[in-house]
């Protein structure tokens, strides 16, 4: 089965399926989001879409406001699912800044209830990585879902090694590191290497050196994902299989180790 690991909702959702046949895709799993590039047919209206991904990954809109469009998007997200329930499965947001019984109340009500599967995307800007602590916690202690985090801009690699501290503190909690840390993807590659429960997810990377070298490296850790409409599956699928060293490690990469995670 050929699972994209990480995309976001595109709408219509006809559309998204299209572009998932067009790279034989089975299976997507599917993240909420506020921005909708896919919609945009210039530059101008490119810009309105990425401004509103920049005041996200800024954190620079209030904590109520954030947990209004986490609420609205997951409704979304959740009825892209139920409507084609053998296409999509979901990761669900949590709201950062919440105390853990508020965050555990969270967690059951949107993400379990919801047949989620895993927390995210995080996208914590610098200095906020902390924050997470309660995250993996909460997880650790309600089955243990994988936790995806964005790890290039605007994490430093001193972000980096907090969360990677957290990974070793709870070892039984899934981290999934988005886009391998960016420039960063060296020290990433050896991180993931070191802990266990660190797995590297191959979307968004500018040089194709840093996907050869992981999947090399940690072929049972590795994860395609398209990040779409950021990214195509297509594309990104066709890269993995021409730097898989064999048939067998393509398999894994192209799905059989996020089956694995997620107990498919």
């Amino acid at each position: 089965m050929i699972i994209d690991s990480h995309a976001h909702v595109i709408l219509p959702t006809e559309k998204q399926i299209l572009i998932m046949e067009e790279a034989g895709v089975d299976k997507t799993i599917l993240f909420s989001t506020t921005p909708h590039p896919e919609k945009a047919n210039d530059l101008k209206s490119l810009e309105k879409e990425l401004f509103i991904l920049n005041n996200i990954l800024a954190s620079s809109v209030s904590l109520n406001e954030r947990i209004k469009n986490i609420k609205s998007t997951t409704a979304i997200l959740k009825e892209v699912i139920d409507r084609n329930p053998s296409k999509f499965i979901g990761f669900g947001l949590v709201p950062l800044s919440l105390n853990y019984n508020k965050t555990a109340d969270w967690i059951n009500n949107n993400i379990v209830k919801n047949n989620f599967y895993g927390l995210g995307e995080f996208s914590p800007t610098s200095g906020q990585v902390k924050y997470l602590e309660i995250i993996f916690q909460a997880s650790n202690e309600l089955g243990h879902l994988p936790i995806w985090v964005h790890t290039f801009y605007p994490l430093n690699f001193d972000d980096i090694k907090e969360l990677i501290q957290l990974a070793k503190k709870y070892p039984k909690v899934p981290l999934i590191l988005g886009h391998m840390g960016g420039i960063h993807w060296i020290d990433v590659i050896k991180f993931a290497k070191e802990n266990n429960n660190i797995y590297l997810d191959l979307s968004a990377m500018y040089t194709i050196l840093a996907p050869t070298i992981a999947i090399k490296e940690l072929p049972e850790r590795t994860l395609f994902s398209s990040d779409a409409p950021y990214g195509n599956p297509q594309l990104f699928r066709k890269m993995i299989e021409m730097i898989s060293p064999d048939r067998k490690v393509s398999e894994q990469v192209l799905g059989g180790n996020i089956l694995k995670l997620l107990k498919l």
